[in-house]
This record gives structure tokens, C-alpha cells and sequence, in this order.
């Protein structure tokens, strides 16, 4: 059986503590999109730990976790991280790259802060970790696949290739130092060396766990307004954060996807640029913001403080409709509980007319959010484990929402520990 975990907006829905909860049942958990961008914080037994590139089922033994095809892999960056985690008393994950997986390259996160440099004001946030131009380079088909490290004339030739392009540019465009085909070859035998013991056939290994009825959990990141076609163009990701695209980046069938699970926060809080109809500022954003996730809302790579906003029901259906939910698990209720009244987004405002369907990025700029206040339930929620037991109003906030998106909320999480869950 396979299932997806998925985000239904700008990332940050609270995916990681989910993927971990479910990743106890599962026998092989899946990265596959995205790159070291964006992080998956999980509290567990051993600690509170910052995921990147690494799926979250690293901290049960019984686990196999894959690097996908899709991936954007930072070689360093995942060796990096194993070691992070096992330094914490973490017994060592067992890991399988994809031979298919493409390689982050120590230019590209050099292009990725040149650019963000050169566009100044007009910049897109990126986290600066090589994204844009490593899946630039992918369709491009000038990007370096983990398989291509095994061969020593390959590398040799198509490094030299490689920096002949990318030289003008930094001549030219950047004016910064250029890049040196020897010092690049030398470069991929490293990381040679260093991915060697994990590289597999991963769509072969999948297709045997398929036939043999393997738990497989695929792991997304970001969410569904983060995608290149159907998010916020342009201020996107540059891999598809859908669960549809989870059976190309793990080279699976798409038939095989029997559940997918589309993580929802019950306020909204984004990381980056681009357009947040719900956004709010000042004062009640920075209180939402302390109490928000543990510890507060900040990005989990980056660090950067997020920014908050309502629920946003037009944006959360259109998310949950291009995942092809099955089964929205609705995440941080608990920090809801300081406030009197909910405001909840309903509907957009555009040019006199209000919609609740989400629009294009141009008219998203436009938008004014129509809000409804809903009764607060004022006292912590933490430490239920059954829905009756929720507070009357609590309940209600629930159910509002459910109805307003048109997906089932079968899973409510009132705190970051694995246990923290509520099952309707």
C-alpha cells in the first residue's frame, strides 16, 4: 500500500510530524521532490531535529528510507546530516539513493546567491541552497546524475563542458570568480566516494516492495501553493510539490497511490515572497508567531521568521483539490487557544466580486480576504486523545472548516509530539 503525506499551502503545514507518526507502520518512507530547501522539524524521544534532505523515518529502525529520482541531492549536505543524527544516539538509518537522483553542485548555490544578489529588491526569497538553478540545469540536461559520478571520462568531459557554459555567466553577468574544470572533477570523485554505499536501483527496489505488499509512505515538501504549475507563480519552488508527482520523482505507477494525506495548519503561515490573502501583521501576527509550532514559527532550514495569517479556506480547498486528498490531517489546533474569536478567510474579494475559488497569481495580488469570525475555546487542548473530549467550540472550528474545504479531517494533531493526535 502506498500513501503520500503532502502539504495543502505554502509548506510549513507541520508534514514532518505526520510523515513521522505514520512512519511507524511503514516499511519504507520516500523523498520525492525538492531539495535541502526546506526542513521537516519532528520531536521524538531522542530529541527535537531539523530534517532537510533526509525522509523522516530515520528514527525507527524497522525503516528503509529512499532518495528518490526527484530529488535535488546535496551530496555534503545528506552525509552531513547522517552523521548529525546518528551523533545524537540515533541508530544509523538504512539509506538507498537513486542512481537516477540528480547532484546539487557547489556552483549552483553560488548562482542561486548571485542571482538573489543581482535581482536585489526584486528577488524571489530563496533559501540560497542551489534549487533554481540545479532543476534548471536538470531540464537543461546539463545536470550531473548520480550514476554519471561512476564514470571517470564522463565526468572529466562533461565537467569541462560544464564550466565552459557557466563561465560566461560569471564573467559576464556576475563578475565573480570562475569555475575550474579539474577542481570540479575532483569535486564529483568526492561525492563519489562519499554516496557510494547508498546508490540503488530505487524504481526496481519500489516495484518488488509494491508486489510484496511493503508499507510505502511518500514524503512530500512545501505544499500544494509552492508548485511550479498550480501555485503562486513565480514565487514558487522549481520541483512539483503534488502528490500526483510523487509516482515520477520515487518512478513508481501513479495507480499505486491508494491514500494521500494532505496536511493542513488551523492558521496559516508561509516562509518567502508571493501573495498571502490571509496575511496578518504586527502585533497579533507576533503572538500567533511566539505560540505558533514549538518553539515558534520559524523556518526550519532557514530560520527565517515565518509569516502568519488565518486559515484560509480558499486556498486550503483549492490545495486539498490538486493533492487528491483522501484524508486532511489538521495540525497545531492547540496553539489556537489564547484567542477569543477565530477569524477564518472564506472567500476573496476581487475588483467587487467575491470568490472562493483560488485565482491566478495577478488577481491574487488583488485579493482582500472575507473573514468570519468563529468563538474561541479559550483553555489548552493538549494531552486529548479522543474528538469528544474537545471543547464544544474547539469542535465547532473543526467542522466549520471540514465543510467550508469539502475534504474529511480525519486526523487532528494538538501538540508536537509523535502521540499528540487526535483520530475522528
Amino acid at each position: 500500500m502506498v500513501k503520500a503525506v503532502v502539504g495543502a499551502n505554502w509548506g510549513d503545514e507541520g508534514k514532518g510530524k505526520i510523515t513521522d507518526m505514520l512512519a511507524q507502520k511503514a516499511d519504507i518512507i520516500v523523498r520525492f521532490q525538492g531539495g535541502a530547501n526546506a526542513g521537516h522539524t519532528i520531536v521524538n524521544h531522542y530529541g527535537k531535529f531539523a530534517l532537510h534532505t533526509l525522509p523522516s523515518g530515520v528514527f525507527y529502525g524497522h525503516t528503509v528510507n529512499v532518495i528518490g529520482n526527484g530529488v535535488a541531492l546535496n551530496i555534503p549536505v545528506l552525509v552531513e546530516e547522517i552523521k548529525a543524527v546518528t551523533d545524537r544516539g540515533v541508530p544509523v538509518p538504512q539509506i538507498l539513493v537513486s542512481d537516477r537522483a540528480q547532484i546539487v553542485m557547489p556552483y549552483h548555490i553560488l548562482f542561486d546567491q548571485y542571482e538573489e544578489e543581482r535581482l536585489g529588491g526584486k528577488s524571489f526569497g530563496s533559501t540560497k541552497s542551489g534549487i533554481a538553478p540545479f532543476y534548471s540545469d536538470k531540464y537543461a540536461k546539463t545536470g550531473f546524475q548520480v550514476s554519471e559520478l561512476f564514470d571517470d571520462a564522463l565526468l572529466e568531459e562533461k565537467a569541462a563542458r560544464v564550466c565552459e557554459m557557466k563561465n560566461v555567466l560569471l564573467a559576464h553577468l556576475y563578475h565573480k570568480p570562475l569555475l575550474d574544470p579539474a577542481q570540479l572533477t575532483a569535486t564529483l570523485r568526492t561525492y563519489r566516494d562519499m554516496i557510494a554505499p547508498y546508490v540503488a536501483d530505487v524504481s526496481v527496489y519500489l516495484d518488488k516492495a509494491v508486489r510484496e505488499g511493503k508499507n510505502i509512505l511518500l514524503e512530500g515538501q512545501l505544499g500544494t501553493l509552492k508548485d511550479p504549475d498550480h501555485g503562486i507563480y513565480p514565487m514558487v519552488t522549481s520541483s512539483s510539490t503534488l502528490a500526483a508527482y510523487g509516482a515520477v520523482g520515487a518512478g513508481i505507477p501513479p495507480y499505486e497511490i491508494k491514500q494521500i494525506i494532505t496536511v493542513c495548519k488551523a492558521y496559516s503561515s508561509a516562509v518567502g515572497a508571493g501573495a498571502f490573502v490571509s496575511e496578518i501583521f504586527g502585533e497579533q501576527a507576533d503572538e500567533l508567531r511566539r505560540r505558533g509550532g514549538d518553539g515558534g514559527e520559524f523556518g526550519a532550514t532557514t530560520g527565517r521568521p515565518r509569516r502568519m495569517g488565518w486559515f484560509d479556506c480558499v486556498a486550503s480547498k483549492y490545495g486539498c483539490r490538486l493533492q487528491g486528498t483522501t484524508d486532511v490531517a489538521f495540525t497545531v489546533l492547540d496553539v489556537l487557544g489564547y484567542l477569543d474569536e477565530i477569524p477564518v478567510c472564506v472567500g476573496y474579494e476581487i475588483d467587487g466580486e467575491v470568490t472562493r475559488d483560488f485565482p491566478v497569481t495577478a488577481k491574487l495580488g488583488r485579493a482582500k480576504p472575507v473573514l468570519k469570525s468563529l468563538p474561541g475555546w479559550k483553555t489548552d487542548i493538549r494531552g486529548i486523545r479522543s474528538y469528544e473530549e474537545l471543547p464544544e467550540n474547539c469542535r465547532n472550528y473543526v467542522e466549520f472548516i471540514e465543510e467550508q474545504i469539502g475534504y474529511p479531517i480525519t486526523m487532528v494533531s494538538n501538540g508536537p509530539g509523535r502521540e499528540d493526535i487526535i483520530y475522528r
